[in-house]
């Protein structure tokens, strides 16, 4: 366990003016208010507290953040108060802490809506003080590396959390250092099998490496000496994860993957920089798509870099990165680097303005309230592979890989993108679909009578217009419904003998529209003509019926699905407050027992499950939306599709099977392609009863010789 004289010396070796006993002071009271706790390892909670500052101490971060790191937990897990804090130690540590402790205390109690509200918090105390997300993600780091202690079960879901979320943001921070021990970690808990298997491989070759770093530093180091460049050449190999994900990306073997080691060269200044890469394209023969200019075109979270792969010595490929000092300095430690809240300061304007991209976050976030989806957009703001490109005025408009005109359309305003028709790029014009590359002059073509249309939501990759498009379909849906809805309630009520367009204003109406959980006449009219409630059931509260009369009518379906409802419904999904509705299962996605799901309202086709995380059903109109679950007493199977990747050989087939076979698994379809480079892909669709089932399978043929991955496809 770290020592609080350990970290007080390193905040006395980078900052000579820092108030130190307001840190003695937080590590005493600490101490004192977590006195008696023990965390899953045995160990004293204090441990905790003082590694999160130990680490927060190693970013070289301000007092007021290690001591915040400190007390982080002392809100939430014991009977400190705020006013507490705040009185101690002033108001900015109260802030900060309390920031912290709001990420945490959550009320909700789905886990899929916890994690969602979790995240929302999140992102917000970015925008208020980057410091919490700091304390947050140091908090994350020291959990991950006494992850051993948990029970597998949440080992799993904490390190899939930390891959999609906490990693991305590290990175997004700058932070690459602390964003690889993330995802190494994540990927070792996630994939325990392949994890072993690639560091395996890896340190197998390891002495091998080492000799082959050496030598390639020993060439650009003469190179580079013989034009009198002073610099510093490294070489590290690449993390096991980002090796795993090339292989995978790019469907190779370990042993076809040529680019494990990258190399370094840093330099005093930005000429010395672009110098040295004459020098090594000089050598060696580059790659021209490879080349990228970080230092022309910085990254959002202020990285800077020169790029660029090149054929080597013995003919494979080497990445090459080339910087200053000051931006080896930045890539290490990103926001850190440039930190300046010493004397209660906030960050400078200049670092507010490098991180707009969190203000960007909040904005495009704010109006999704559905779990599922918000996790999901979140996930595509997180991982941008940015293209730079420039209005007909040259201003450079950052947007992630794959966007298109209509992204950059919404990007420049709301109405430009919904009065789209066409676009220019570099003079020509072209397909909406088009994906837009770094250098494009975009010019965007506009029609006040166009609106926007539901397939643009097919290509459109940024968060912004996706939202803004299906806003859109939202109100012009809702117009339609409310006409038909009007239509179908007028019709209903002229068989009563009453008269719709003059009770809908009556406070009786209002009481109907209560009852029925809306807060205005439109909202329930709409409703009726979503098909989520039948006009017979507006009319009856006009018109009491006998007990029997209503138990009839209560389905909020019975007009809606007609005669869906003769049929036999399906045991292993019950919808809520519903009895005796057709359940389809969606084909894209094939949702398991144990796959958190969401019901979809088809008028005459009953209800369709999907996974919460199905692309077709983000894309689907939320007012059709339905709650499902599991029926946990219902024993059936159902079929699910996988690929495994794997190096061709005799039996192999034979073994797969085997594997599956052996945990009674039926497979209904087998199809297996072989490349030229002799990899297999194998697709099965398999009959299961539910995720672990599942796991169980994938697991066993992960273990086949010569089988590199398997996953669950749809």
């Amino acid at each position: 366990m770290i020592r609080i004289n350990d970290i007080i010396d390193k905040i006395s070796e980078y900052d000579s003016d820092a108030d130190l006993s307001i840190i003695d002071r937080a590590y005493i009271y600490s101490a004192r208010v977590h006195e008696g706790q023990v965390r899953l390892s045995g160990e004293p909670y204090l441990s905790h507290p003082l590694e999160v500052a130990g680490i927060l101490a190693n970013m070289k971060l301000d007092p007021v953040s290690v001591v915040s790191g400190l007390l982080h937990d002392v809100i939430e897990d014991t009977r400190a108060t705020p006013e507490e804090i705040r009185e101690l130690f002033g108001p900015e540590v109260s802030h900060i802490v309390l920031g912290v402790t709001k990420l945490s205390s959550l009320p909700v109690s789905s886990s899929r809506a916890r994690q969602a509200e979790s995240i929302r918090r999140m992102i917000l105390a970015m925008a208020d003080d980057i410091r919490v997300i700091l304390i947050k993600l140091a908090d994350r780091l020291h959990n991950m590396r006494t992850l051993q202690y948990h029970l597998p079960g949440k080992r799993k879901e904490i390190a899939q959390e930390t891959l999609d979320i906490y990693a991305p943001i590290a990175a997004r921070l700058g932070i690459y250092w602390m964003k690889y021990e993330l995802e190494e970690a994540s990927f070792e808990y996630l994939q325990p099998d392949e994890y072993a298997k690639i560091e395996s491989l890896v340190s197998k070759s390891r002495a091998e490496r080492r000799k082959y770093i050496e030598t390639v530093k020993g060439f650009i180091q003469k190179k580079m000496d013989e034009d009198k460049l002073k610099c510093e050449i490294l070489g590290r190999n690449k993390t096991v994860y980002s090796i795993y994900q090339k292989m995978i990306s790019q469907n190779l073997t370990f042993e076809e993957i040529y680019d494990i080691t990258a190399f370094r060269i840093i330099l005093a200044t930005v000429p010395q920089c672009y110098e040295a890469l004459g020098l090594v394209h000089s050598l060696w023969k580059p790659i021209d798509h490879k080349f990228k200019d970080y230092i022309g075109r910085p990254k959002p979270n202020m990285y800077q870099s020169l790029h660029t792969t090149v054929i080597g010595p013995f003919g494979e490929r080497i990445e090459i990165q080339i910087r200053t000092w000051e931006m080896d300095k930045i890539a290490n430690s990103g926001i850190a680097a440039h930190w300046s809240y010493k004397e209660g300061k906030r960050i400078d304007e200049n670092i507010s303005s490098k991180f707009a991209w969190i203000q960007n976050l909040v904005e495009n976030q704010e109006n999704f309230r559905d779990p599922a989806e918000f996790l999901e957009n979140v996930r595509i703001d997180l991982f941008p592979d940015e293209v730079y490109v420039f209005t007909p005025r040259g201003e450079i408009k950052t947007l992630p890989r794959g966007a298109t005109a209509i992204d950059f359309a919404y990007i420049i305003h709301t109405e430009v993108g919904n009065q789209c028709t066409g676009a220019k790029v570099n003079g020509r014009l072209i397909p909406l679909p088009y994906e837009l590359e770094t250098g494009d002059i975009v010019e965007i073509i506009t029609s006040k009578s166009s609106h926007p249309s539901k397939d643009w939501l097919k290509f459109v990759k940024t968060v912004k217009a996706r939202s803004k498009i299906r806003h859109w379909i939202k109100t012009q849906e809702k117009e339609r419904s409310i006409t038909l809805g009007r239509e179908m309630c007028e019709k209903a009520f002229r068989k009563e003998k009453l008269n719709f367009n003059t009770l809908v204003k009556s406070e009786k109406m209002m009481d109907v529209v209560e009852h029925f959980g809306f807060k205005a006449v439109d909202d329930l009219i709409a409703n009726v003509g979503y098909g989520k409630i039948t006009p017979l059931q507006v009319v009856r509260k006009f018109t009491p019926k006998s007990e029997e009369e209503e138990e009839d009518n209560e389905s909020i379906f019975n007009k809606l699905m007609g005669r869906v409802r003769k049929k036999k419904l399906k045991a292993g999904v019950l919808v809520k407050g519903v009895d005796d509705i057709l359940i389809k299962f969606g084909k894209c996605c094939q949702p398991l027992p144990g796959d958190f799901i969401i019901g979809y309202i088809t008028r005459g086709y009953g209800v369709t499950v999907h996974r919460t995380t199905c692309v077709n059903a983000l894309r689907m109109n939320p007012e059709r939306q339905i709650e499902v679950e599991w029926n946990q007493e219902a024993n059936e199977t159902y079929p699910v599709r996988i690929r495994i990747v794997s190096q061709d050989r005799v039996g192999l087939l034979a073994d797969v099977v085997s594997n599956i076979s052996k945990f009674g698994a039926n497979i209904l379809n087998a199809k297996t392609e072989t490349r030229e480079n002799k990899i297999v892909d194998s697709y099965f669709t398999i009959v299961v009863e539910d995720t672990t089932h599942l796991e169980k399978i994938l697991s066993a043929v992960k273990k086949v010789k010569f089988v590199q991955d398997v996953k669950r496809i749809g």
